[in-house]
Order: C-alpha cells, then structure tokens, then sequence
C-alpha cells in the first residue's frame, strides 16, 4: 500500500491528550493523525493505553487533557453518538449484536432514509465482503465470524470519514481477510481515513501504510509500513528488559499404562460427523481449523452446550452420556469459550466475582466472604500476572488481554482435569500470548490435558504435543512429527489457497 494520503489535513488529530483514571495514568501526552486516503495501524500491547485511546476517538471516553481536531477545527466527542455525527464509526473487536432482530435490523437500526435503498445497499455491502447470512434471520443464531462481519457492514453503511476498525479480522477465514482488504482499498480510493488495529502483525504490515506503537501510555515507534517488519513490531511492543521464554522442546507424553483424561468416541451431530480422539494426562491436542470447520461445535458438544449430539464423552474415567456444562465441570473438564464477552466473564461486575463464580456454581461454597473471595482471586492474580488495581477493579475496564486472563482464573479455579480452549489468544497481544502459552504448559507439568482450539496455524505448531485437523465436519490427526506451520496449512486449508470449511 502507498504511504501517501489524500491531503495534509489531518481528518482527525489529538494534540496532548492525556488519560487518569482514578490517579492512573493511562495516556501521556500523546498525538496522533489520521489523514484522508490512509490506513493508519495503532499498535500495543494489553494495557499500553490503546483501547483507551480509540474510546477517546470514538466519544466512549473524554480526555483528561488535550484537544481532539476535527477538520482543524478543536471538537468536544461527547458521546459515541456525537463522534458518529462528526463521520467516525467505531467497529468494535466483540460484536454487538440484537439476538432478537434480524440480520437486516441489525444492520440497518438507527438510520434514517428510504428503507428499502438501505437494504438494497446493505446487500451489496454484504455480498461484497463476504457476508452469506439469511438476512430474515434473527442474529443471535449468526456464528461469531458472521458477527464480525455484520459490524463492518454497519460502519460503512455509515459513510463514515473515519472508520475504526478494531481487530476486524479476529474471525474471520482468509478469504474474508482477503475480501476486507479490497474494501479496505476502496475506502481509501474515497479518502476515508481508517485505523485499524491488530495483533495479527503480518496481516498489520501488508494492509497497513503507516504504524504507531504504543507503550505505557507513550508512542515509542512511528514509520511507514514499508520500513518495518514483525519483529521490530513485537520488540516495540514488550515491555523494557522483557525476554521471550525459550522454544519449548518437544515432549514426549508417556501415556503407558494412563488413562485417558478425556475421550470422544463417534461423536456427531448437524455440523461434524464420527469425531472419535483421546486426551491423556499432560498433553496439548491441538485442533487446527478454519470459522465453520465445526470445531467450535463440536467443543459446545463434549461440554453439553449441545445437547443434540451423539456419542460416546468420558471424562476421568467417567462415562458421561447425557452432559450438560455443571455435569462436564463436576466430573473434571472445563471450557474456555471463543466469545469470552458473551459467555466467559460478568464484565459489569468485580473481577474476584466472576474467578469465585466457578467455584460457587460446583456447590464446593454456598456463601464466601467478600474478604475470600479477594483472597482468592489475588493467588490467580499473581499466578496468572494479571494486570489490575485490585480483584475488585470491574471487568469492563481492563485490557483485551487481562480479561482472557480473569476467564483463565475462572476456569482453573475449581482445578480441572481437562480444560477444552477456543481461540484462548483472540485479540491479545505478543506478551500476554506468551503468559497463556506459559499457563498451558504449567497445567500440563500437573498432569491436567489440554485441547487446545486456534484458527491459528503457528499457534497450533507452537503449543500442541498432538495435531489434528478439523475440516468439512471430520477430524484428522496429523502424524506424529508433523509440526512444521506449511504441512499443518496444507492440512487445513484446500490446495488451491483457498479456504474451505
């Protein structure tokens, strides 16, 4: 991509802008420009001050100091509502969407005009990026990747001058990345200014023309994409004087006279079929497979989530043929969901409430003690290097990354046997992927097996002892050996360079 915008007026610009909550200092003095005809990427780690500064662009949050221009002319952004009147559109990482409306509602709420040339617009955005959803549908029966999708269609039924993108392409499968880029082109060729944020950094280089990192609250790396590459990326982004962990060996799981911690035989339902593996003590089974494998499905099936599955579940040597969630997790085996906001965590409450909630739901503690329960959570806290105030700082205004931390304290609370993760790094950064890498690898030292989920193929190489391949609704174990990231790719998606469910 070109590194030239459009214009030398900046469409927005922060001047100075400074960030305290509650006597922390979240932004220093930072300033920013986003041009006409220009991606601009904004990159850091958790906790370097980046959802904060996009909440300022978007009217979520006002500056402690500062001025934010629009036009060149200084703006007060209110509300998100005000930033929407002044052409920025704010795509959020998790969806927000009406499970009792329409895919079309959804869409097309709160705009005003003809209804039926809004509709024929929100088609072909939709077609056009790859959105293949019944639009008479209600949404909450979308999967998370078409989610995604119908939050980008909102954003640029908005005309929006400004569109923030943030993580768009967590979900989403090559060729809809693919898609999205081409978009992205178009945009750009009507000199609407976008920012866009991700810690996929292959992906920020080649659809990026300009780079921002963000460290403590400071900018500590400014360039053209062109100039860059991953690792000067990462390297901005760690803290100072952090080192990277060592490569983990391979390991040899010595599964001689064990039994397995988790097995699945012949498993079915509307989505996979005859999905038949075993979990031993100590092990990572890795599960590669692209949005619509059937992988997340076939997770909610062992858990009991799906209760129309067929097939045989035993967990810890306990035959579980009728499974719901409470079941799965008093026999041993726990699950971290994709969708941490809707189903991991109570972001409105304390961050100790919902570790603690794991625990009370088992009937191990009826009650527990506000002073417990803080007791509690601080070991996790600690163990799991959380970064927070206190256990009872609420949920919501903690980083992408802190709050898959909670939903990992939350889950290993009541100190399973088996612990099933999908897409346990979604939206983190390089540092606090490497902390739950480290997680892993602790629970495995204790003997407690781990399915790990990741649409992620260099994910799945680093952290998997075993490999198998979910794809058109059948899963394939690699064989042994088979680690490196182009033979896991060939496996998982067709020949040809596309992709395929």
């Amino acid at each position: 991509m070109t590194d030239q915008p459009m214009s030398d007026a900046p469409l927005v610009a922060l001047r100075g802008i400074w960030k305290v909550f509650e006597s922390v200092t979240v932004l220093r003095g930072v300033d920013f420009d986003i041009y006409p005809g220009q991606v601009h990427a904004l990159l850091g780690g958790n906790g370097s001050g980046k959802s904060t500064m996009v909440k300022i662009i978007s009217g979520a949050y006002q500056p402690t100091a500062g001025t934010i221009e629009i036009g060149g002319v200084p703006t007060v952004l209110s509300t998100p509502s005000e930033a929407h009147a002044h052409g920025i559109y704010m795509v959020p990482q998790e969806p927000h969407i009406f499970p009792n409306l329409t895919v079309m509602e959804n869409l097309t709420t709160g705009l005003q005009g003809d209804a039926a040339e809004i509709a024929r617009r929100a088609r072909d955005i939709a077609h056009d990026i790859g959105l293949n959803a019944d639009f008479a549908a209600p949404g909450g029966e979308l999967s998370i990747a078409n989610q995604q999708l119908v939050e980008i269609v909102r954003g640029l039924l908005r005309n929006a001058k400004v569109l923030i993108l943030d993580e768009p392409t967590s979900s989403l499968t090559r060729r809809e990345v693919a898609s999205l880029a081409t978009q992205m082109h178009n945009l750009k060729s009507r000199g609407i200014g976008l920012l866009f944020i991700s810690h996929r950094l292959n992906e920020v280089l080649e659809l990026t023309d300009h780079i921002k990192v963000l460290r403590d609250g400071g900018f500590v790396l400014t360039a053209p994409a062109s100039e860059l590459t991953t690792d000067m990326l990462v390297e901005a982004m760690l803290p100072a004087g952090f080192t990277p962990p060592a490569a983990t060996a391979d390991r040899q799981i010595r599964r001689d006279g064990e039994a397995a911690v988790l097995s699945v035989a012949g498993l079915c339902s509307q989505v996979f079929r005859d999905v038949s593996f075993e979990v031993f003590p100590g092990e990572v089974v890795g599960i590669s497979g692209v949005v619509g494998s059937g992988r997340t499905e076939l997770a909610e099936a062992i858990y009991g989530i799906d209760t129309d599955a067929t097939g045989a579940v035993t967990i810890a040597g306990v035959a579980a043929p009728r499974r719901t969630p409470q079941i799965c997790q008093e026999l041993g085996l726990a699950y971290v969901p994709e969708d941490r906001h809707a189903h991991g965590i109570f972001l409105a409450l304390p961050c100790a409430q919902t570790i603690s909630s794991s625990v009370l739901s088992l009937g191990r503690s009826r009650f527990m003690s506000e002073a417990r329960e803080v007791a509690m959570a601080a070991r996790f806290v600690e163990r799991l290097r959380i970064k927070l105030a206190s256990p009872l700082q609420v949920a919501r205004t903690l980083s992408g990354g802190n709050q898959q931390k909670i939903v990992l304290a939350k889950t290993l609370a009541p100190e399973p046997r088996v612990i099933i993760l999908d897409e346990p790094t979604r939206g983190i950064d390089a540092r606090a992927r490497q902390d739950v890498y480290r997680i892993i690898r602790e629970l495995t030292a204790d003997g407690v097996g781990v399915v790990v989920i990741s649409s992620e193929v260099g994910e799945i190489a680093e952290v998997s002892d075993r490999i198998m391949v979910m794809k058109r609704g059948r899963l394939t174990e690699l064989p042994a050996g088979v680690k490196g990231i182009e033979q896991i790719s060939a496996a998982t998606f067709d020949a040809n360079g596309g992709v395929s469910a």
